[in-house]
């Protein structure tokens, strides 16, 4: 009786043992960073915890399929002396082939709403899942903590996690967008102090109001005024929106025809209007009216807007129609370098371009 009660025992014992290696090895790290070096060493320092009741908007990004595959099918795609030169795929070849299993971006989806989070958007290549949740419901499914630091070469606070997330899911997710703001994105766009009088305009052959130069001057300077870009369709990438009414003011002060009426769009619920503190859309505008400048003849122009750059990315590679052109004038600091490179991967698939 004695020996049969401690066989049991055991018995639970690895059972219980099993159980628990079993769902240790399931919680598993995406396959790029996500705590900032200023955290982890310490330059950064501790103030406090986000509200566990606050609510974030994240994106759970999966990897794609068929890696080494990818990588092989790239090398054809670009070699000349290859039959599969410049044999571009679609979105939804590009997803049977590379996009992750309907499988497991359902189980992601699942995982999601089972620890609490809402799904308020997917993607039809199955790499991103937006969804929105507490903090604590965060830090309970990703096994961090939220903290908030003060940032050690600005002036503000970001908030990040404690320590590389884990999912308890049978395999890696890629990355996850939304965790931390200590990269604020900045335009590139450089202002002068005008109240410096030694700064002094160079600008003295455009045809623009005071000489200045306009886009279609530097298409007259690289091309001689021929190529108007027909037939062609631009993406801009902006991390804020824009006021269309600044765009139809520049073409009424330089006395041209606003070509075509850019579409803006919205790619996680950020608003596509000029909202944010003094609404200053310098930078945005200034890429549309030299895109229209340089390209008139553009059949399409759409303004993709969003709050993280996967968000982004990933609505210009599964757009329709796609835009063959894409282009970025924002600057921002990943914590892996590595994040975007599925989305730019896709894009060399599907023959598009991004400056």
């Amino acid at each position: 009786m004695i020996r049969r009660l401690t066989t049991s025992l055991l018995t639970i014992v690895a059972l219980v043992s099993v159980a628990n290696i079993v769902c240790h090895a399931q919680s598993l790290p995406p396959l790029t960073r996500h705590v900032r070096e200023v955290t982890a060493n310490g330059q950064a320092r501790s103030v406090g915890r986000l509200p566990a009741t606050q609510s974030m908007r994240l994106v759970l990004v999966l990897p794609h399929r068929n890696q080494a595959e990818l990588n092989d099918f790239l090398k054809e795609l670009y070699d000349p002396s290859s039959a599969s030169y410049r044999q571009f795929l679609t979105v939804e070849e590009f997803t049977a082939r590379f996009g992750p299993s309907q499988e497991d971006y359902a189980s992601v989806i699942r995982f999601a709403k089972a620890n609490g989070f809402r799904v308020v958007g997917t993607s039809r290549n199955r790499m991103n899942l937006d969804v929105t949740g507490s903090v604590a419901s965060i830090e309970k499914a990703l096994h961090v903590t939220m903290g908030v630091y003060q940032h050690p070469t600005e002036n503000r606070r970001f908030y990040a996690p404690d320590r590389e997330p884990t999912v308890d899911l049978p395999f890696q997710l890629w990355h996850i967008a939304g965790l931390d703001n200590y990269s604020i994105p900045r335009p590139a766009l450089v202002r002068k102090d005008l109240r410096d009088l030694s700064v002094k305009s160079n600008a003295t052959t455009g045809s623009g109001p005071g000489a200045s130069f306009l886009g279609s001057d530097m298409r007259a300077a690289y091309y001689g005024g021929t190529l108007t870009g027909s037939g062609q369709s631009l993406g801009l990438f902006e991390f804020y929106g824009t006021d269309l009414a600044d765009l139809d003011a520049y073409y009424t002060n330089i006395g041209q025809t606003l070509p075509i009426t850019p579409t803006l769009l919205s790619t996680d619920g950020t608003s596509t209007s000029c909202v944010y503190p003094s609404c200053d859309d310098t930078e945005q505008t200034i890429d549309m009216t030299q895109a229209l400048g340089m390209a008139p003849g553009l059949t399409s122009l759409v303004v993709y807007v969003g709050s993280t750059d996967p968000a982004i990315f990933n609505a210009m590679a599964t757009a329709s129609p796609l835009n063959a052109q894409l282009s970025s004038s924002w600057g921002w600091l990943p914590a892996d370098p590595s994040t975007d490179d599925p989305y730019f991967e896709e894009f060399a698939a599907q023959g598009q371009n991004l400056f």
